[in-house]
């Protein structure tokens, strides 16, 4: 099959050029700023539209298998690709937690059999599983996950001896949350003195506290360093975080990387009072200092990529006291959708969202033939109309818990057309599910 896109501003590498791409099966065969004369089965008039790489979420958790009524593989990635998110890394904190490979290969054999956008799976590091997750193999799969924090299940690594372990021995690249469990735990028991179960949502990022993050962030930076071991912190929430990252060399050849999400770029403390749990992530959204400076470091590239640790949670379950809701959000529908916002607000460029978004996921994790529009390189790309709007209600939210945290949102830009390795998955609201995505494969 060829599908023809004509005449898009095709953001790419840096530049936006006014050209064509030619798609021919999986690939893209093309890319001309002069006419492509090739027939084709489909042809796309893209005037007045913007070509970029499909976007490469590094962080969501879909919930599958034993937390479905929350989400699942099938529905999140469906809208993911609705909001222009053609490949995602998901993480083990599901039920069972993903901590040997058969439940890791079953998690890839479901992707395959439902989800619509490329994926590939985290293995789950625990105080005790180093041997089997030094069986991991680095060509099939994205990384490490270790939480060096409190999460789903037994998956607090806070072991020294285990730390020393993966950070050590393990050739992969780890990826990291990091707020320091003791740190946070003292916070607790402060604000539980004093407000018993009632502690207001607002006191969430002083539980959750930005002494929290860097403690744990600078031991994670600390063990990489005397290891030369390959780390990705996420979902980076404080200023001063920032210092721990370097932007003087090339992201290619960075042994410690950094990742921000979207509501950390989006979101302050302020909006506490207006949604309450519905934006009580981990790690916490913080002042709008940090916020600030969070857009500064990707501006500045010490930070490395943008991604939306996607995490939705039942509204019921939301709709609860401060210690019983739990934390995260679903976004990933909505994340290049708030980051085109962004660039109408002239905080950001087009360029470099696509960097952040795409080219430079696929360069922190070495991801094969991805996150650029190049000849040879999979089709996974999405054409975005500037000049159009919309906003986020219940109605055109995707993912199964059916809310977002941006509801009442109006965005100045509309996702029109996403293709996954080739194939036009998504066109103007109407979902062609007759192919599904692919694993993603590493070149390391």
């Amino acid at each position: 099959m060829k599908i023809l896109i004509k005449n898009a501003a095709i953001v790419n590498e840096g530049k936006i050029i006014k050209g064509h791409v030619l798609i021919e099966d999986r690939l893209i065969a093309k890319v001309s700023e002069n006419e492509i004369t090739a027939e084709a089965d489909t042809i796309i008039d893209a005037s007045g539209k913007y070509l970029f790489p499909g976007c490469i979420d590094d962080q969501v958790h879909f919930r599958e298998p034993g937390l479905t009524h929350k989400g699942e593989i099938y529905t999140e990635a469906k809208a993911a690709v609705a909001g222009g998110v053609t490949s995602f890394m998901e993480m083990p904190n599901t039920v069972p937690n993903v901590f040997t490979h058969q439940l890791l290969e079953d998690k890839y054999m479901r992707a395959s059999e439902v989800s619509l956008a490329n994926y590939s799976f985290f293995m789950g590091a625990s105080n005790d599983n180093l041997e089997e997750v030094l069986k991991t193999d680095p060509k099939t799969v994205c990384g490490i996950k270790v939480f060096m924090g409190s999460s789903t299940g037994n998956m607090l690594v806070d072991k020294k001896e285990t730390l020393e372990g993966l950070f050590s021995e393990c050739k992969m690249l780890i990826a990291t949350h990091c707020e320091d469990e003791a740190t946070i735990r003292h916070n607790m028991e402060v604000y539980r003195e004093r407000y018993g179960e009632d502690v207001p949502m607002e006191c969430h990022p002083l539980i959750r506290s930005a002494e929290a993050c860097y403690k744990s962030s600078s031991l994670a930076v600390e063990l990489a360093k005397k290891y030369n071991t390959r780390l990705h912190i996420l979902h980076i929430s404080t200023a001063k975080e920032l210092e721990l990252f370097d932007n003087t060399k090339p992201l290619k050849e960075k042994r410690i990387t950094a990742e921000a999400c979207i509501h950390h770029l989006w979101f302050s403390d302020a909006d506490y009072k207006t949604k309450g749990a519905f934006i009580k992530w981990n790690p916490a959204v913080k002042t709008a200092t940090d916020r600030d400076a969070i857009l500064k470091g990707v501006l500045e590239n010490r930070i490395d990529v943008i991604a939306t640790d996607h995490a939705p949670h039942t509204i019921e379950e939301k709709n609860q006291t401060y210690f019983k809701s739990p934390s995260g959000g679903p976004l990933v529908q909505h994340a290049l959708n708030a980051m085109l916002e962004l660039h109408h607000q002239g905080k950001i460029s087009l360029e470099k969202i696509a960097e952040k978004m795409a080219h430079a996921v696929a360069d922190c994790f070495q991801i094969e033939k991805r996150g650029y529009i190049r000849e040879g390189y999979f089709a996974d790309l999405v054409l975005v109309n500037l000049n159009s709007a919309y906003t986020v209600e219940k109605a055109n939210v995707l993912y199964k818990c059916g809310w977002s945290p941006l509801e009442g949102t109006t965005f100045h830009s509309v996702i029109t057309h996403t293709f996954v390795s080739g194939h036009p998955v998504y066109a103007e609201g109407t979902f062609d599910e007759s192919k599904k995505g692919e694993r993603l494969t590493f070149e390391r």
